[in-house]
């Protein structure tokens, strides 16, 4: 569009709900130490009452009065923010979505009372050590910058944003020369951006703003313990991964799959089913724009806790050592594309599959080119990204009651 905005429309005529979700691209890694936690505080800050929509109750009413869902989440990349309603009631998604991102009303009063909720956000999350792991796995894996960050900031830098930060930040980074607008149901283009359209207000220079770009993976094996008196160790190792501009972006998926997706994984098997060292245990990916990494979680007895993890490491090694066979593969393979084919059924995960893939990367892989290029992965080229990835320093974090991380790094040597 001339203003900057990019449309994204998905028609699927014989859907009964249809799905609108604004991008934008801007995240946590383009904070500074003392924005930490601005992009997400904004995320909250837009549900709290816009021109027409007076308050949060009337934001909510709006869309949850028709069986709607609204809701929008904050990424290191990318913060999104979406409704799914009827098909019959696409121009109220937009009206709601429309007036709460472009005509906010940012109260003092809200902004001080939402601070508190999102502390309380915070301490929820500390209180989680499940989730918490994964968080202290991105510091050790990326210390002292953005992406090692938590992508709410801390109880320090929240408490310090002031309503003047929270608008400074959203007129230097929520352009609409930075903003996707994705749609997904019975209509096309063309009604999409007459229904959007109208609603579209410049803000902002119109200058994309940049990010600090990743550094590399630890050149030596750490731990990170968090001691804590826990029932259960939390695990969280790993290594930086190919990003999602990388060639080898669908290679890596199917190694996730093959090591540590789904019940019939070698981690769950091994790990799991053979050892009976924990009752969770799962590798995945995050892909970023330079940079991306693969981790494997696992819950376990503190008892078991470093034998678990190497446990784990075999099963690393091992990928590297010999090639996965042809069945192991081509099971690896339809599980990844069945998943994709399955989310596809809804028009959220449709909305946000193009759009997300728009505002990221500006360009678009439909559903066709992404089984093809599954499809095209071979064992040798998943034997030869492993050896890529496991040449660098495994990083690990834990969680429970433990003083001395040299039990581990025994491990992940």
């Amino acid at each position: 569009m001339p203003s900057g905005a990019r449309f994204v429309t998905t028609e699927l005529k014989d859907r009964p709900s249809i799905t609108m979700a604004i991008m934008f691209k801007v995240g946590s890694r383009y904070e500074t130490d003392e924005q930490a936690g601005v992009s997400h505080f904004l995320e909250h800050m837009f549900f709290k009452g816009s021109a027409k929509y007076a308050g949060a109750k009337e934001i909510a009413e709006a869309i949850e009065g028709v069986g709607g869902v609204l809701n929008a989440a904050t990424d290191k990349e990318l913060t999104m923010f979406w409704a799914r309603v009827p098909r019959t009631k696409a121009k109220l998604a937009v009206d709601v979505l429309g007036d709460m991102l472009f005509d906010p009303l940012f109260d003092p009063k809200e902004v001080e009372k939402e601070r508190l909720v999102v502390l309380e956000e915070l301490r929820m999350y500390l209180d989680s050590p499940q989730e918490y792991v994964h968080s202290l796995f991105e510091q050790i894996s990326w210390p002292n910058h953005p992406l090692g960050r938590e992508i709410g900031g801390t109880e320090a830098s929240v408490r310090a944003l002031t309503r003047d930060d929270l608008l400074g930040y959203l007129n230097e980074h929520y352009l609409l020369r930075n903003m996707v607008v994705t749609m997904a149901g019975p209509l096309n283009q063309e009604e999409a951006i007459g229904l959007i359209e109208p609603y579209l207000r410049p803000r902002g220079n119109g200058t994309v703003p940049a990010f600090l770009p990743s550094t590399g993976n630890g050149l030596s094996p750490n731990v990170l313990i968090k001691q804590k008196k826990t029932e259960q160790a939390h695990l969280c190792l790993g290594v930086h991964a190919p990003s999602y501009m990388d060639k080898d972006r669908h290679v890596i998926d199917i190694l996730n799959c093959v090591l540590g997706e789904g019940m019939s994984s070698r981690l769950f098997l091994e790990v799991r089913e053979k050892l009976g060292l924990a009752y969770d245990v799962h590798s995945y990916v995050n892909k970023m724009f330079d940079t991306g990494v693969l981790g494997v979680y696992a819950g376990t007895e503190p008892r078991q806790a470093a034998r678990a993890v190497g446990a784990i490491v075999r099963q690393l090694r091992r990928l590297c050592e010999e090639p996965v066979n042809e069945p192991e593969l081509t099971k690896a393979k339809e599980f990844y594309k069945g998943r994709l084919l399955l989310q596809m059924e809804s028009t959220n995960s449709v909305a946000t599959w193009y759009g997300g893939q728009e505002a990221l990367t500006d360009r678009i892989e439909d559903v066709e080119q992404t089984v093809a290029e599954i499809d095209a992965v071979t064992a040798d080229r998943v034997m030869g990204v492993a050896r890529e990835l496991f040449s660098q320093a495994l990083q690990l974090a834990v969680i429970g009651p433990f003083r001395s991380e040299t039990p581990f790094l025994k491990q992940i040597a």
